[in-house]
């Protein structure tokens, strides 16, 4: 994948981010899926969070809910790299930047976070 071509986009902090999700993310995007993440970022525009997909619907919780499907630990910086396109995801795993529990469950649903 050619990841100059992902459009970069303006971020301001993880948190607004993931709480803007229920707005942002196309409702086709959500169609048969069933799954929980949670996101534990550090530093100061971040948090734990939450984000549950089911019927048709996402829910954003400004805390751990329920059981996950995956845990994607990252410190505030590198996770808007991330989303920004500036640092490649592969990378990011590998050097120990970002920490995913569930890499299969983050390529399953990776276009709802704008992963894709």
């Amino acid at each position: 994948m050619d990841y100059s071509k992902i459009p970069k986009i303006k971020i301001e902090s993880a948190k607004d981010f993931i709480t803007t999700l229920p707005q942002s993310v196309p409702q086709e995007y959500l169609e048969s899926v069933d799954t929980n993440f949670q996101f534990d970022i550090e530093g100061e525009g971040g948090g734990q969070f939450s984000v549950i997909v089911k019927d048709n619907n996402i829910v954003v919780f400004e805390h751990f809910e329920g059981q996950p499907n995956c845990v994607i630990k990252a410190k505030e910086e590198n996770f808007i790299k991330l989303l920004r396109g500036e640092l490649n995801p592969m990378m990011a795993v590998f050097s120990g930047k970002l920490k995913v529990s569930n890499p299969g469950e983050v390529m399953k649903y990776a276009r709802i976070f704008g992963f894709m």
